[in-house]
């Protein structure tokens, strides 16, 4: 049977914030963030090891914090690199010298601290049926298409097209993904040069590692990146606590 592990990455320095502590380290109802995304992972039967990418100046804290959450599945630490996009590179080059290419990988952001157990669950079967997972929801807007800029003003911008929402999908983590696959991406995207991309699933596409297939997202399966976004996550705690 395959291994199943969640790799959360943890390196983000929360700029839009506007807080010197990184948002994935601040405290939501006595715990921190990251500690409510590690206890998803935790709680799930299917995930047998949790492992983190963080700075190094940060990863002696993340392993005291597993600690004290009793994050029993919790492995160790890998150092973050310079953006998301290297620092999934460092995670899944570690993981292949202590994992077996055919354990399914969970990357996830540490600021989606209300990923589901059912998220979780859909994943992986999606991963060991199909062959990748992404986690994602039908677009509720049509998107408008930029077209150029209005005399020079960044904010005013000017479209001419639109997508239809019918064609659109909006993007969640967990990414899922044989170490294997991850691996050979990860070798390929270095042989062309690529330092950078968006997330694991625009890698995929721009290597042609296609179709990815879907596993349904949720809503409250939300990125915390402004600071209002704090004050919705810990309505729902104390909504799912009541």
């Amino acid at each position: 049977m395959n291994r199943s592990i969640a790799l959360i990455l943890a390196g983000g320095v929360g700029s839009r914030m506007k807080i010197s502590t990184p948002k994935q380290f601040m405290v939501v109802d006595g715990q921190t963030v990251l500690q409510h995304t590690m206890r998803a992972f935790q709680q799930h039967q299917l995930v047998n090891a949790i492992y983190v990418v963080t700075p190094p100046q940060w990863q002696d804290y993340v392993c005291q914090q597993a600690h004290d959450a009793g994050i029993g599945k919790f492995v160790t630490c890998f150092a973050a690199g310079e953006n998301s996009f290297l620092s999934a590179r460092n995670g899944i080059n570690a993981l292949a010298e202590k994992e077996d290419g055919s354990t399914v990988v969970l990357i996830h952001d540490a600021v989606r601290p209300l990923v589901s157990q059912d998220i979780i669950s859909r994943n992986i079967a999606v991963c060991l049926s199909r062959g990748n997972a992404i986690t994602a929801l039908p677009s509720q807007e049509s998107y408008m298409v930029i077209s150029r800029k209005a005399d020079g003003n960044d904010r005013e911008v000017v479209s001419t097209e639109y997508v239809p929402r019918e064609q659109l999908l909006r993007a969640q983590t967990p990414h899922t993904f044989l170490l294997r696959d991850l691996s050979a991406m990860m070798r390929q995207a270095e042989k062309r040069g690529i330092t950078y991309s968006q997330s694991i699933f625009t890698l995929a596409n721009e290597l042609g590692h296609v179709p990815l297939h879907t596993a349904e997202g949720e809503k409250i399966n939300f990125k915390l990146t402004y600071p209002s976004d704090i004050t919705i996550f810990q309505a729902i705690l104390h909504e799912m606590q009541a």
